[in-house]
């Protein structure tokens, strides 16, 4: 029999504590310019702050899911931020981490096992599945912040540019996580408002949606459209030069020459 969540289920896991330590390490260390490789410094911050907001939206959608009814999360470990209790870390974790390391995109991540049948109301199910990606969308503020707020006087280029592609990485993983595309969050939040019928039809989908965004993804006219829509979320949000920041995460291929990407 399940029980409610002690304590033990709550507290915070010594690995995510471990990633958030690395994410404020190097976040210093390229804003001090401290490491003898900005480019390595920043792979490192925004890695580990993707990792963080990767645990965050799995934790958002189990913390909803808790109130919403569905006290099995505790049990399952995914109240703790541990990554490794993810129903599958290699989609959770690796698979995002390497999109961005061969990329730059925000793959959404998947999952957290939410026992459905002990949430009660179509509105408790559609807000367990926008907790994730709302997650993103509240994270990608926190990055912009210094640039909506006019507040850059002062910050390193370096930590900027850093915070620009981490931004990116937050507003693709929000606006692909949010298409009404089975298997992404954005069909769990449509879904309890279907007919049984059309549940049933699309039920099979699921395990494919993703694929089937990537491959739309690699349509010019449908990515130029994605992208598009990214760069105007981004310059509205007065981040306009992420492009940078992935010159200098991909520090394999050398850091950007400082002369050329000062402002």
């Amino acid at each position: 029999m399940t029980t409610a969540p002690t304590r033990r289920d709550r507290r915070i896991s010594p690995v995510f504590l471990g990633i958030a330590a690395v994410m404020a390490v190097s976040g210093w260390a390229v804003w001090t310019e401290f490491s003898a490789s900005t480019g390595l410094a920043v792979f490192l911050f925004v890695t580990s702050a993707w990792v963080v907001s990767l645990c965050l939206h799995e934790y958002a959608h189990a913390r909803t899911a808790l109130h919403g009814g569905d006290i099995s999360v505790g049990a399952r470990g995914y109240l703790t931020l541990n990554p490794l209790k993810y129903t599958h870390p290699l989609l959770s974790i690796v698979l995002p981490v390497l999109f961005v390391v061969m990329g730059g995109i925000g793959l959404p991540g998947g999952a957290v096992y939410i026992e459905r049948g002990r949430v009660r109301g179509r509105w408790r199910h559609s807000l367990i599945s926008a907790a994730g990606p709302l997650t993103n969308v509240l994270f990608a503020l926190v990055c912009t912040a210094p640039f909506w707020l006019n507040a850059t006087d002062g910050v390193p280029d370096p930590f900027l540019y850093a915070l620009g592609f981490l931004a990116l990485l937050q507003v693709t993983a929000a606006m692909l996580n949010f298409l009404p595309v089975p298997g992404l969050d954005g069909y769990g939040v449509i879904e309890p408002w279907l007919s049984y019928t059309v549940r049933r039809q699309v039920e099979p989908l699921a395990p494919f949606g993703l694929l089937l965004v990537f491959a739309l993804l690699w349509i010019p006219e449908v990515g130029g459209v994605f992208f598009d829509a990214v760069d105007a979320v981004l310059r509205g949000l007065g981040v306009d030069d992420w492009r940078t920041g992935l010159e200098y995460y991909r520090f394999w291929d050398g850091d950007p020459d400082p002369a050329r990407v000062s402002p």
